[in-house]
């Protein structure tokens, strides 16, 4: 089983790709998720880019709770959006 991760805008041009798959065994919190995230590009942009960024687990918005505290099951998609100009 996976884990999607999409990168949007700055997200997408400090990790050099679209997205990524990451294999899981089981649920995950938010926090793993985005740590295995700094594994596959450990580049210091990428650490800057994700402090910056709305995360949503789905269609629902992360927020401000607590990464640790939000489930990521199996087969999720999560969008990294980075802070947007212009409307």
């Amino acid at each position: 089983m996976s884990v999607m991760v999409r990168y949007w805008a700055a997200a997408r041009a400090a990790s050099g790709v679209s997205h990524d798959e990451l294999l899981v065994e089981g649920t995950l919190s938010l926090a793993e998720v985005l740590q295995r995230v700094l594994v596959v590009h450990p580049e210091p942009r990428m650490a800057q880019v994700l402090g910056m960024c709305s995360v949503l687990v789905g269609d629902q918005p992360v927020g401000a709770r607590d990464h640790e505290q939000v489930q990521v099951p199996p087969g999720s998609v999560i969008e990294v959006l980075p802070p947007f100009a212009g409307g």
